[in-house]
């Protein structure tokens, strides 16, 4: 046992504590979008959105064509990105205090910057942590600021003398932290963009960088799909009269809002694609280039009017698919993954990608297989997801999701029950829980449900 204690303990320090060479390990930057629905990038076949950075990194790299969140709302998302597990688990949302030490002690930043990374962040961090100062070797926490019922709730932060756009902070700060990254050890950076989330408190709700006025100014944006009144009808009373509601009358309950809205909405991702390029530039630059994994995802999936809602928060497909890719020069170059792939993974990945331990506690997979010429053999059939926040304006619920099916249910009303076929209905138009002839698929989802929800109880 002595033995084994001994080869563990010099096994980690050759891997991940100070003193390794920056050729055996890359440099990470994880990029983190706010509200990015799955179909928002022009790489997912989008013909409407320009995002030729985004639309090259997911073309070079692993592009999963299958990413969901666990959890379709910011805080608890970014809870679980950084601890590898399900909100059921951390038990952090909004309304909780802060996120429980054990967690943070096991989450990516606190580890990668003990095992010897350079480590950065910038943006908004999302979750209540006091310690966040100790977190990083540089970091800086900053949000939309809602005390400003304007264009200013994006626009407070300087750059010299002049007032900039948060997604043109962000870039900057990168590249600085880039520039400035000492050239002995490797970097991991965190970048997590506030756009394209709109600024709820502000009449026009989206704000972006004056260059970018003339993108999409000719463009007309066809309706939503799933956006006739029946589709609304079919909600719960406590839908219909909830958050998801009242946001779609703020963005999209006239064809004006609408227009506007989706201009503003797809020119603030156009604007992260263009600091994306830039920071590129850099690392190319500083010869840091052939050295750099970039990994691109969402906290979120976004309701763009369909079902005559807005926001996120519920168990469609639209609050829980987004986009994700990772692209790592030193490898295979040009694939897309099917698999199911979640935001659980992603401190997995990270750990593996910088040869650290992944802790056992974590619910998350490894991605980084995937990087590799032959791919692995991934075992995930299905993941909860859950919203698990008690809060007036929005219900909670919870459900599963496999390649095929998905089943979920509100929590303060179980009796109300949904199920989807999604190999013949993928836009989830067809609930079969009250279909007699789907009873034994519907008794079976909500069976394997609650064995998974056990087991994360354990």
């Amino acid at each position: 046992m002595g033995r084994i204690l001994v080869l563990s303990i010099i096994c980690i320090l050759s891997l991940g504590f100070p003193g390794f060479s920056q050729n055996d390990q890359p440099n990470i930057i994880f990029i983190l979008t706010d509200d990015q629905r799955w179909d928002a990038l022009g790489f997912a076949g989008n013909d409407l959105i320009h995002t030729p950075e985004m639309d090259r990194l997911a073309a070079e790299g692993v592009f999963f064509e299958n990413a969901f969140v666990t959890t379709p709302i910011c805080a608890a998302s970014r809870a679980s990105i950084l601890t590898g597990t399900y909100e059921r688990t951390h038990g952090y949302t909004f309304g909780q205090g802060e996120i429980k030490q054990p967690f943070i002690d096991q989450s990516y930043p606190a580890v990668m910057r003990k095992s010897g990374y350079h480590t950065g962040f910038f943006g908004k961090f999302g979750v209540n942590y006091s310690g966040f100062e100790g977190l990083f070797d540089i970091g800086e926490n900053y949000d939309r600021l809602d005390r400003y019922k304007d264009r200013r709730g994006y626009f407070y932060k300087t750059l010299g003398m002049d007032t900039v756009h948060l997604t043109r902070y962000t870039g900057q700060k990168a590249i600085e932290f880039i520039r400035q990254a000492p050239q002995e050890k490797p970097f991991m950076l965190s970048l997590s963009f506030s756009a394209p989330h709109a600024h709820d408190p502000a009449e026009e709700q989206y704000f972006w960088e004056k260059e970018f006025d003339s993108l999409y100014a000719s463009q007309h944006f066809p309706r939503p799909l799933l956006s006739d009144r029946e589709y609304f009808d079919a909600q719960p009373v406590y839908v219909r009269e909830g958050e998801n509601r009242n946001r779609w009358h703020w963005r999209f309950d006239t064809e004006e809002k609408y227009q506007r809205s989706l201009k503003g909405y797809f020119r603030m991702i156009s604007e992260i694609d263009h600091e994306i390029g830039l920071i590129r530039e850099e690392l190319l630059k500083l010869g840091k280039d052939k050295n750099t994994v970039i990994i691109f995802m969402s906290d979120n999936g976004y309701f763009l009017g369909e079902r005559q809602l807005a926001g996120k928060w519920l168990m469609y497909d639209n609050s829980l698919r987004i986009p994700m890719f990772i692209y790592d020069p030193r490898s295979v170059q040009g694939r897309k993954v099917k698999d199911m792939v979640l935001n659980i993974d992603i401190a997995p990945t990270l750990f593996d990608l910088a040869g650290l331990e992944i802790p056992k506690s974590w619910q998350g997979l490894s991605l980084a297989g995937f990087l590799e010429e032959n791919s692995p053999d991934f075992e995930r059939e299905d993941f909860i997801c859950e919203h698990l926040w008690q809060v007036d304006i929005i219900a909670p619920s919870e459900g599963l999701r496999t390649k095929d099916w998905k089943y979920f249910r509100y929590i303060n009303d179980p009796q109300h029950e949904e199920l989807y076929d999604l190999k013949s209905d993928p836009l989830e138009k067809n609930n079969l829980a009250l279909n007699p002839a789907f009873q034994d698929q519907l008794t079976e989802m909500r069976r394997k449900f609650e064995d998974r929800e056990k087991e994360l109880r354990k």
